[in-house]
């Protein structure tokens, strides 16, 4: 009996190709859409489930109030793991880390490698594994260093031994390789090649030892009865304990939350990247259901065609039972071959979908999940999309049928229709979204900056730079490829250094406003392109402005009415305001960025600024400078950053919801119309014969057209003014978050209703423009 269900449903299917065809591509499409979605949300969800430990570990960040709100920040005091590890029952072990990039180097070869100084516990809270050494006698040196198989491979080459031997780190220090662990996977929050003891790193830093720098990453680990909100509770009272002060408080954030649950508002759990998750979710079934739309409205569609075969069946003694087997059985064939497709597209298609999510995605099918998977949205869509074309063919009355009564009922015609609205309403609802995502991202990038990030490139500052800043300023501008040159002890567009309890002429309860602090050389402003809006700025003598400093203008504000210049900062020494700077855009590119205390000092500078000449080609530029830096800092590669390339990367969120909505939005469309093709052909066929009368009598083919597209430009219709309202509504939604925001215009609906309807016309016309350009006598002579 199965087998004969098969052979009938391939009898079906090759005897009608061209339908076969639309609904085999249109399943394909979707289920490779839902395919890709689905390996991005798996490698979102699998973030950081390498960890064994995924109940017990976590990190503690800090809520910390400034003039009434919470915020939220990664650091907490040095002291902080150990107090919570001897005081506090339930937590097992402790760590800090700090991350750092090192120059590790083997006699003339080097690399620059990401890594942490750590405490020892970390290796156990990751259950970190050994290739080489081990996790007891690791850190007993205090010049070890573990390093990941990965560098050790690209430091010493494959099938070398690392342990034991001795590198260069930033070409000062000598560090002992004491082990060699696995590499840590690509989707982890806290990566790191490299580890070392925490306290190589707080050596001769008196100011990590208070609790009034938070400068530390902290991770604990809990034990498996450990009550984890008594814990939490505690740990929320720990910092009030040591210092008094009620407004800092640390807490648990569990690691399965890392990823996908980092963001948080006054001091709550907002969500994060498992907005997106649920999102594309939503966006992938979407998809499966346009493409499963598709299958039910070409087979209902073409009822007339089965309904002989439907009334000799009964008559012949087969039940609805059967013949509903039947018509599932074909839908599960036709959909098992649009997998076979839809696997051939992965393999095409997934490398380019890595290259736009930036992602290493692999389509895994050794994998029994993904096999599982794969069979599974075979087995739905093939259920869901025969479901109701099984039942509404299996009703058919064999006595009207041979008759030859008509059997196409209006409820299926109205089921169709609205199964055709539905589709177009959400390919209508995608338009508009990606338009409105895209307008926000350039709204955002578009808003003034407060500096100027075209022609800026910025060089990690590392051996000699400073040292020999003037020199090599001086050697960088004398190329003709660089107009000014300046040092920043942060990235312009990081948050950075901050504090609070500072004083200023002017200001009252100003210890509980957030300060950032900024220091840089005198041309900085100069290089990033910042205004100075009164006053003057650093001069190059260190000396002559070491008690002065400036300020934005937001500050200036605190200080009440009148210049800002000659008043008084204090924050220990106390310093005099000599200039005042625009407020520029730093850290939340989507917000007001907080007031801002620039000094005069080199010290500390993490960055080096170029601004670079527009007449001199990228390529002869980089080649200058590089030349310059090899000549003062040779010990180390010279790499550089654009800044209009970091001010992009942060929207990475919000560009890859705008890449993703306009590729889900074009797939949409496109299955839509895949299936209103198969719906005008069809019509277009069953209304041959009244086609070819109206020629004869002397219709126009621009009426025939008109004739056959009218019905179908009407749902069209219907769907964008459904598709509107729901629209609004989502992009409001999703606008909501953004303080800095676009509004929403009605012209964007107008674009999206017209796109919508042009290309509806465009495929309903080229069944239409053939049927009507068909000779009517071949129409004709078969009655």
């Amino acid at each position: 009996m199965i087998l004969n269900y098969i052979k009938i449903a391939f009898r079906t299917l090759r005897k009608n190709k061209g339908y076969s065809l639309l609904n085999i591509f249109g399943l394909a499409i979707g289920i490779t859409c839902a395919s890709l979605i689905f390996l991005w949300v798996e490698d979102e969800l699998s973030f950081d489930s390498n960890f064994p430990k995924q109940d017990q570990v976590y990190y503690v960040p800090t809520h910390q109030e400034y003039e009434g709100e919470w915020r939220t920040f990664n650091s907490t005091p040095g002291p902080l793991a150990e107090a919570m590890k001897t005081e506090i029952p339930g937590i097992e072990r402790t760590a800090r880390t700090k991350h750092r990039d090192f120059l590790l180097a083997v006699g003339d070869h080097s690399i620059n490698s990401s890594g942490r100084f750590v405490d020892e516990d970390l290796i156990n809270i990751f259950s970190l594994k050994f290739l080489e050494g081990n996790a007891e006698a690791a850190f007993k040196n205090p010049e070890a260093i573990v390093i990941t198989q990965e560098t050790a491979e690209q430091l010493y080459g494959a099938n070398q031994k690392a342990l034991g031997k001795t590198l260069k780190v930033n070409n000062s220090d000598n560090y002992v390789i004491t082990g060699v662990i696995e590499n840590m996977p690509k989707n982890v929050t806290f990566p790191f090649n490299w580890i070392a003891p925490f306290e190589r790193y707080t050596k001769g830093k008196e100011w990590t030892q208070g609790y009034g720098s938070f400068f530390a990453d902290t991770f604990v680990e809990l034990s498996p009865e450990a009550d984890v909100v008594a814990v939490d509770k505690q740990v929320r009272n720990l910092l009030e304990k040591k210092t008094g002060d009620k407004d800092s408080k640390a807490f648990l954030h569990s690691i399965k939350d890392w990823h996908l649950r980092a963001n948080f508002e006054n001091g709550k759990q907002v969500g994060g990247v498992i907005v997106s998750v649920r999102l594309f979710t939503i966006i992938a079934l979407i998809i499966l259901l346009i493409a499963c739309i598709n299958f039910m409205n070409l087979s209902t569609a073409r009822s007339e065609k089965r309904a002989n075969e439907v009334g000799v069946r009964k008559a012949m003694g087969s039940g609805r039972s059967r013949l509903i087997i039947q018509f599932i059985s074909e839908a599960l064939i036709l959909a098992g071959i649009a997998s076979l497709v839809s696997v051939l597209l992965l393999f095409v298609l997934l490398p380019q979908f890595n290259l736009l999510i930036e992602k290493d995605l692999v389509l895994g099918l050794t994998q029994p999940l993904h096999v599982v998977f794969l069979l599974a949205i075979t087995l739905v869509c093939g259920i869901f999309a025969g479901l109701y074309p099984a039942f509404y063919l299996s009703s058919f009355k064999p006595v009207e049928v041979l008759k030859g009564l008509k059997v196409t009922k209006s409820s299926a015609t109205l089921i169709r229709k609205g199964l055709v609205v539905g589709q177009f309403t959400v390919s209508i609802v995608f338009i508009i979204s990606t338009i409105l995502v895209y307008q926000q991202i350039q709204h955002v990038k578009n808003r003034d900056l407060g500096f100027d990030k075209d022609q800026l490139i910025s060089l990690n500052v590392n051996g000699t730079m400073i040292e020999k800043f003037d020199v090599i300023k001086q050697d960088l501008i004398n190329t003709g490829a660089i107009t000014s040159v300046g040092l920043n002890n942060s990235g312009v567009l990081d948050g950075g250094n901050n504090g609070s309890n500072l004083t200023w002429t002017g200001g009252t309860d100003t210890e509980d406003v957030l300060i950032f602090f900024r220091y840089i050389s005198s041309d900085f402003l100069k290089t990033a392109g910042m205004e100075l809006k009164e006053g003057r700025g650093f001069s190059e003598n260190v000396a002559k402005d070491s008690t002065s400093v400036l300020i934005t203008e937001s500050f200036a504000k605190l200080m009440g009415k009148g210049s800002a210049i000659g008043k008084k900062v204090t924050r220990g020494d106390t310093y005099t305001v000599i200039g005042v700077v625009k407020d520029y855009l730093y850290d939340d590119m989507y917000g007001q960025s907080d007031p801002v205390l620039f000094f005069n000092y080199l010290g500390e500078s993490s960055y080096m600024y170029l601004k670079t000449n527009p007449k001199i080609s990228t390529k002869d530029m980089l080649a200058k400078v590089e030349a310059v830096m090899k000549k003062h800092n040779p010990a180390f590669p010279f790499e550089y950053t654009f800044m209009d390339e970091t001010f992009n990367a942060k929207f990475k969120s919000e560009q890859l919801i705008g890449k993703l909505s306009q590729l889900f939005a074009l797939l949409a469309i496109f299955i839509s119309c895949l299936g209103l093709f198969g719906l005008a052909a069809y019509t277009a066929e069953q209304r041959k014969k009244e086609i070819g009368v109206r020629k004869v009598l002397g219709a126009s083919i621009s009426g025939i057209v008109k004739l056959l597209s009218k019905d179908f430009l009407k749902l069209v219709g219907v769907s964008i003014l459904i598709a509107i309202p729901i629209a609004w509504y989502a992009m409001e939604n999703w606008l909501q978050d953004y303080a800095y925001r676009i509004e929403i215009n009605w012209w964007i609906f107008i674009i999206a209703g017209s796109a919508a309807i042009l290309i509806a016309m465009v495929t309903v016309s080229f069944q239409a423009v053939k049927a009507a350009t068909a000779n009517p006598v071949d129409s004709l002579k078969t009655e």
